[in-house]
């Protein structure tokens, strides 16, 4: 993390709280030196309120914390980009984001976090455990049944059914990254290390 400068808003810089998973912006709040070295330390975000006019660890009354995966600077080092584990909702209305609803976008990462939760708890009562519990061989054949349907189905005009055969897709999908121990971020990190190869300019 850059030196970041606290003189352009006298002892204060805006903090940009961001879900690390979803990409979901959830809030803004400042942070003086002391707000930002506690937030270091403790991996807990801490603004500075400027209505109490003291240190405030988010969540310290509603248990709602926001655990600090990564903190970035902008270009000019008076703005910081925090992406976080939210333990709970980060709006104090009860929305995940003080900025609206959340949205449908970076719910794949929401729906693999259920998918594991299910898995490592044993639900006896899940498909999603029972199917997980039969082994890699149903699990692919699985992902198999579910792209052919997709594949039928997008011979046909039929935009909801195909949206569903696709849904049902990603789903089991998500369940065999599981039983091979892999997730979506690996698979992301792939499809970023092609893109970057894609861009480079040709070796003469």
């Amino acid at each position: 993390m850059k030196q970041i400068n606290f003189d352009k808003g006298n002892g204060l810089v805006p903090a940009i709280i961001q879900d690390s998973e979803t990409m979901q912006t959830l809030m803004l709040g400042y942070m003086n030196r002391e707000a930002l070295e506690k937030t270091v330390t403790e991996g807990c975000v801490t603004f500075f309120s400027r209505s109490k006019n003291r240190l405030w660890t988010k969540g310290e009354t509603s248990g709602n914390f926001l655990y600090v995966k990564e903190i970035l600077t902008d270009c000019d080092s008076d703005t910081i980009l925090i992406k976080v584990k939210p333990a709970g909702p980060a709006c104090h209305l009860g929305t995940d984001s003080c900025f609206g609803e959340t949205t449908a976008k970076g719910f794949l990462y929401r729906l693999e976090q259920i998918i594991n939760q299910r898995i490592d708890s044993n639900e006896s009562n899940s498909y999603t455990n029972r199917l997980y519990g039969k082994g890699i061989n149903k699990i692919a054949q699985k992902v198999g049944e579910e792209a052919v349907e997709l594949v039928i189905e997008s011979k046909d005009d039929n935009t909801d059914l195909f949206r569903n055969e696709a849904a049902d897709l990603l789903y089991h999908l998500l369940i065999l990254l599981k039983a091979k121990n892999c997730n979506l971020a690996d698979i992301e990190e792939v499809l970023k290390e092609r893109h970057t190869q894609s861009q480079a300019p040709n070796k003469q």
